[in-house]
């Protein structure tokens, strides 16, 4: 079984099939998202010929939104999915949160004073800063800014008022994120049934990243093993099961071409859903190379380089007013076709941004 090259192929990184970002963020369900700039890339290099204002753009009208759904990060996620994966991962969410409610003296009636007020201040279709919102709190008298842990207890405030289904992303301020009252941005969000929520998102998942094990689907949805196992057994007819020595990979029952799968070079940002959608990351990064990519050995937190579906690398950008250089640095010596296939991504990459670009391999 060809792992990495039908998930490159899935994924929409070796082929693309939609033509605006709304598009393919309902595609994957949703995109990681607390690296705002990288996300963007990561949408950007699944579309032909877009560029980052492009994306702005959408986010800026909503087409795109972002907010805490799933795990207890940011993601980009389509209106149309909003409340129905909130209501199916926002519990899950709240209990892996709760310890911190207890220890911030976060409680129910607290919650919904705080929802009250954050209302109140955004209807209307105003857009306000987390900062504002803090502001605004203070004056209602529901938080203090000098208090101890004020800034964490804000997080949370802000990210239970998403999960809940109160607030989401408004536009961008400048180079500021603002909140929006989530049912005037995303006003004809749907909900579902709790079975045709969970089928929904594991079609989506194994649709968009199969192959790929049950596990892998439990850890990237923030559902219980006992929930993810559920919600295949409604969709596994519908999906190949692959066995491979004791696991099975779940993957679409059409399967995709694959003619250009692997044959590119990419440049990842941090967080892509190529490394991150799986718990078992050992088929795109051999376990020698991992304390190379992260000190850490976690392989999330860096821009990758990827040839032949598998990390070889990481890359870094610095950014002049009409230059983007990119320092390349593979794990081991690259041939001329490999560094040309770099070449081509960080060229990609550069017309993504509208700047010439320069690429160094260390």
């Amino acid at each position: 079984m060809n792992l990495t090259g039908y998930r490159l192929t899935n994924q929409q990184l070796a082929q693309h099939q939609f033509a605006s970002p709304v598009g393919v963020v309902e595609w994957l369900g949703a995109v990681q998202a607390q690296d705002y700039t990288a996300a963007k890339w990561a949408i950007g290099q699944r579309l032909p010929a877009s560029t980052d204002l492009k994306i702005e753009q959408a986010f800026a009208e909503g087409a795109i939104l972002r907010t805490h759904v799933m795990r207890p990060t940011w993601h980009f996620i389509s209106p149309a999915d909003i409340r129905w994966m909130l209501e199916l991962t926002a519990p899950r969410v709240n209990a892996i949160s709760a310890y911190y409610y207890r220890q911030l003296d976060l409680d129910a009636a607290f919650f919904a004073r705080s929802r009250k007020a954050i209302v109140k201040a955004l209807e209307g279709g105003r857009a306000l800063t987390r900062q504002e919102l803090a502001s605004v709190l203070q004056c209602a008298g529901i938080v203090k800014h000098d208090a101890p842990g004020a800034d964490l207890r804000m997080t949370y405030i802000m990210g239970r008022a998403e999960l809940d289904g109160i607030v989401c992303s408004g536009a961008r301020r400048g180079k500021q994120f603002t909140y929006a009252l989530l049912h005037e941005r995303a006003p004809g969000a749907k909900t579902r049934s709790r079975n045709e929520a969970l089928a929904e998102l594991a079609t989506r998942y194994f649709t968009s990243r199969g192959p790929a094990l049950l596990q892998d689907f439990a850890w990237w949805s923030g559902l219980t093993l006992k929930d993810a196992r559920a919600a295949l057994e409604i969709v596994k007819s519908n999906l190949i099961g692959e066995v491979s020595g004791d696991q099975t990979y779940w993957m679409p029952a059409t399967v995709p071409s694959m003619k250009n799968g692997g044959g590119r070079g990419y440049l990842l940002p941090n967080f892509d859903e190529y490394v991150i959608a799986y718990a078992d990351r050992r088929a795109i990064c051999e376990s020698a190379y991992v304390k190379t990519v992260d000190s850490r050995g976690n392989v999330l937190f860096n821009h990758t380089i990827v040839l032949d579906g598998k990390i070889a690398g990481t890359w870094k950008r610095s950014i002049a007013k009409t230059r983007v250089t990119i320092e390349v640095k593979p794990f081991t010596p690259m041939n001329t076709a490999q560094t040309r296939k770099i070449a081509a991504a960080a060229k990609r990459y550069g017309a993504f941004l509208g700047l010439e670009v320069s690429t160094v391999f260390t």
